[in-house]
């Protein structure tokens, strides 16, 4: 008898202990649900919110151009900081987003010999690139380089962090003897 309510408490004090938690998860999520998740909205903004290249290269404005992709653990790690330079620059720079993954975008990321992401060209007034950082950057090394493309001399720079996400081939497109069934 005493082992059955023994097993009994034990049981109840088990699906009290497994509510708890389940609880604890579940405010946790909704109470920092934008710390976990506010880099990937701002990544699927970028594209929404981004000056179209055609018009930023003729403005006469600096650019700001980066290539991103909403997979990368990168881009979404530097979103918020380059979010926090959008809204500090963005009355006196051109920012422009290109998703890799976008066929639309394959000119430019061929033009600019985008291999790894994200990167980010900055060009002068002119349209002359001035630096290109290819992977995580410190916020620092792009404030200072976009404090510098108002300088009339601007020796190019490139600037390679090892942390950065290689671009994947997109096959959705692709078409093979097999793929018409």
């Amino acid at each position: 008898m005493q082992s059955e309510s023994r097993e009994q408490i034990l049981n109840t004090n088990f699906k009290i202990m497994l509510v708890l938690i389940i609880s604890f998860v579940i405010i946790s999520i909704l109470l920092f649900k934008n710390l976990f998740f506010k880099s990937t909205y701002l990544l699927k903004n970028f594209g929404e919110l981004s000056v179209n290249p055609e018009i930023a290269f003729t403005n006469n404005k600096p650019t700001f151009l980066e290539f991103y992709a909403e997979w990368c653990e990168v881009c979404k790690e530097m979103a918020p900081q380059v979010s926090s330079l959008k809204n500090e620059y963005e009355e006196d720079i051109n920012f422009v987003f290109l998703n890799v993954d976008n066929q639309k975008w394959g000119n430019y990321i061929d033009k600019f010999g985008v291999n790894g992401i994200p990167q980010v060209n900055l060009f002068d007034k002119k349209g002359n690139l001035i630096s290109t950082f290819i992977g995580k950057q410190d916020e620092i090394k792009i404030r200072e380089s976009i404090n510098n493309l108002e300088k009339e001399e601007n020796p190019y720079k490139e600037i390679i962090n090892a942390q950065f996400s290689i671009i994947q081939e997109n096959k959705k497109n692709e078409v093979s003897p097999r793929s018409h069934g």
